[in-house]
This record gives C-alpha cells, sequence and structure tokens, in this order.
C-alpha cells in the first residue's frame, strides 16, 4: 500500500481518537458542585443548564467530526478528488485556471455539505439555550458573502502561489511566502473597514459616560483610536466579546452592543483595558510574527512535495499536478501544524494574563475586570471546569477561574 496513504489515514484517525478522549475527558472533569467564587453568580438550575449545554454542544462535535472523518476517508479511497480533477479538466483550460475550478469546486461542496449542520447548531442547539438571533436570511446571506470572498481574495492568491511555483523554480516558495506575507499585513488593515462591515454594522459610539471614560482611558495610555465602535452582535447572538482590531490610523475599539447591555462602564472600561493590553505589550505584533514564520516554514516544506507522483497515488489521481498536490499536501502538514497550534495557544494563554495584568494596574482595581470575567462567564455558559489536557492542547484563552486567581493575586 502506498507510504503516503498509510500516513494520511493514520493521522486522520489518530487526530479525531485523540479529539474523542479529550472531549470525554472533559466531559468527565464536570461537577455539579459550584465553584466558590461564582457563589452567587450562578442558581443551581442555571449551573447545571450551563453543563448540559457543554454536553449538547461536544456530543454534537463528536458526531459530526465523526461524520466528516467517513467522508473524508470515503472520499480518498473511492477517488472522489480524481473525479473532481476529471470534471475541472474537462472545461478545457490551462493549468491555473483549471486548478481554481478544482479548488472552488472542493471548497463549495465542502462547504455546502458542512451547511446542514451549522444550521443544526445555530437553529436548535443555540437556539434552545436562548444564544440565537441568526434568521435564516442572515445565516443564508453570510454563507453566500463567505463564498464571494473566498472567491474574491482565496482565488487570486492560489493563482498567484500556482504561478510562481510554475515560473520561479527552487526559489518559489520563497515568493509565495512574501506575496502571502504582504497580503496578511494588507488585511489587518483592510479588513476592519472594509471585510469586516459586510457581515456587521458597526456605528461610533455615542457620546455619553461610556464614551467619555473610555476616550479618558486613552488618553491616560497615550493611545491614539481612530474610533470606538459598537457591533451589532446582538443581530446574530446574545453572547458577548469585544476586540482591538486594525493598525495606524485604522487603529479602532469595538464593543458587541450585548456586552454594553449587560455591563458597567467600570467592567466595560477593564475590558478594553484588556484589549489595549494586548496592544501595549506587543502580544498582536508577537502573533503575527509566529503567523509569517510558519507560513514560511509551510510553504518551504511544501516545495519539497510538489509534483509527487506517489502522493498523487495515495489519492487515486490519475494525473499529477502542482493544483492537486497543494490540496493533499493539507493532510501531510496536518501534524505539524497541530504542534504549532499547541505552541500557539500556550504563548495566547501567556499574553492573556499579560493583558489582564495590564488592565489591572491601569484601572482602579483588578475588580471590574474580575466582574466582568464572571458575567461573561455566565451569560455565554462557559464552561468553569475544563479538563487541562483540553486547556493545553486547545485553549488560546485559560480557563475563567485561573484567570480571576491571577488577578486576586495582583490584588
Amino acid at each position: 500500500m502506498n507510504g503516503y496513504l498509510i500516513f494520511i489515514l493514520a493521522v486522520l484517525i489518530l487526530s479525531w481518537l485523540l479529539d474523542l478522549a479529550l472531549e470525554i475527558l472533559n466531559l468527565r472533569a464536570l461537577k455539579p458542585d459550584l465553584p466558590a467564587e461564582f457563589q452567587g453568580w450562578y442558581d443551581a438550575g442555571k449551573y447545571a443548564n450551563s453543563q448540559q449545554y457543554l454536553r449538547d454542544t461536544t456530543i454534537f462535535g463528536c458526531i459530526t467530526d465523526t461524520f466528516f472523518l467517513i467522508l473524508t476517508v470515503a472520499f480518498i479511497l473511492l477517488g472522489g478528488f480524481n473525479f473532481a480533477d476529471g470534471i475541472a479538466r474537462s472545461a478545457g483550460f490551462s493549468e491555473i485556471p483549471t486548478g481554481l475550478l478544482f479548488a472552488g469546486m472542493l471548497i463549495l461542496a465542502s462547504d455546502i455539505i458542512h451547511i446542514p449542520f451549522s444550521a443544526y447548531a445555530t437553529f436548535v442547539i443555540e437556539e434552545r439555550y436562548g444564544f440565537n438571533k441568526t434568521t435564516l436570511k442572515v445565516f443564508i446571506f453570510d454563507h453566500l458573502k463567505g463564498w464571494l470572498l473566498a472567491a474574491a481574495i482565496g482565488g487570486p492568491v492560489l493563482a498567484l502561489v500556482l504561478w510562481f511555483f510554475q515560473k520561479a523554480g527552487p526559489l518559489a516558495w520563497l515568493w509565495c511566502w512574501a506575496a502571502v506575507t504582504v497580503l496578511q499585513i494588507a488585511l489587518m488593515f483592510i479588513a476592519p473597514a472594509v471585510i469586516m462591515p459586510l457581515f456587521n454594522k458597526f456605528t461610533p459610539l455615542a457620546d455619553g459616560k461610556l464614551k467619555g471614560a473610555i476616550e479618558g482611558y486613552a488618553r491616560g495610555q497615550k493611545l491614539k483610536l481612530q474610533g470606538i465602535f459598537t457591533m451589532d452582535g446582538s443581530r446574530r447572538s446574545t453572547k458577548s466579546n469585544a476586540f482591538f482590531t486594525g493598525f495606524g490610523r485604522f487603529r479602532r475599539i469595538v464593543l458587541f452592543d450585548t456586552l454594553i447591555e449587560k455591563h458597567s462602564v467600570e467592567e466595560l472600561v477593564a475590558v478594553l483595558a484588556h484589549e489595549v493590553g494586548h496592544y501595549k505589550k506587543r502580544h498582536i505584533l508577537r502573533m503575527l510574527v509566529m503567523s509569517v514564520a510558519t507560513s514560511g516554514v509551510m510553504f518551504f516544506i511544501l516545495s519539497l512535495f510538489l509534483s509527487s507522483p506517489s502522493l498523487s497515488a495515495a489519492f487515486r489521481m490519475e494525473h499529477t499536478s502542482l493544483y492537486a498536490t497543494l490540496f493533499f499536501f493539507g493532510f501531510l502538514y496536518a501534524p505539524i501544524e497541530m504542534l504549532i497550534g499547541i505552541g500557539a495557544n500556550i504563548l495566547s494563554r501567556r499574553h492573556e494574563f499579560e493583558a489582564d495584568e495590564f488592565a489591572a494596574r491601569t484601572v482602579t482595581s483588578p475588580e471590574p475586570l474580575i466582574t466582568a470575567l464572571k458575567k461573561l462567564s455566565v451569560d455565554n455558559l462557559s464552561n468553569l471546569t475544563p479538563h487541562p489536557a483540553k486547556v493545553f492542547l486547545e485553549y488560546s484563552h485559560p480557563p475563567v477561574l485561573e484567570r480571576i486567581q491571577s488577578l486576586r493575586r495582583l490584588a
């Protein structure tokens, strides 16, 4: 049997088993006793409800993962990629347009197959627990906009990558890396002003006590903002969030409207201070550098497998092509991607503690942030006691109890 095929099937199955084991451990870590830190924030019924929410989402996630594992393995073994390649080649285009058609068909088909699962999660599970505010119209248009964006951004990028690997010789991977890096940085400026407004409405924060408090805090930190905006997060969900986005004159603070509704001015300033902490501590820049570095590693490794007949044979391909190899490489790269992801999560969790500390030291005390974290956890039915293995492998943020304990030590 083809060595690549054995490796890919082993990676797919072992990854699924690891995810399943993590979810089982995470569910077993649930205890009916409410942590002392949250006494008075949850009643017994709501805390039980939060744990049932975790069970429902976890079980549905496992069912979804199992379905797509079976589908992916069957698609590989039955020559599904070769069938798609045959359709793409039948159009009679040259290599790059054929590759775009091949990629477009696979990505579109995958997204369409995901739609029923996404709809169930949104309109059944999230609805059951009072989170969903998404209408069918918004759900459909979100997918349509996503497809258009994928074609408008992903299509030219894929075409450029294919062109470089065709024309640039041994250093093609370096040119691809440079081009993708430029796009990655450009999107950080473009996304807040162009892409994100396609999905949500951003409104300048109205004059008042909150805006005055935020502007006062920003001046105290010598931070120039392009603006402070509210986002209509309530259009899709009752869950709350806030984020800091953009660079230079495009830098802006965004608060979900649901966040503003449920928190005091002091708590909102503390949440803002946490986001400012990420900027002041250069966390955004660090993660960007890490992302750029890992994409360089990926393109270099990819260059070693281009036009490999054995790799194409593993996927039952009649023709070896550059565009198909790009897809197949994703299966080979998955273990490396997982290891990089673990490292990125470790770094991200450290950044969260640092941003919490920054917020606590630049507002009146840690208490407003502690209260905000508690409210967010209760409102979002967050898991208060995740299993350590789940946290280590998958969490980009520390568990809320660890963050609160860290903040209390500062006090």
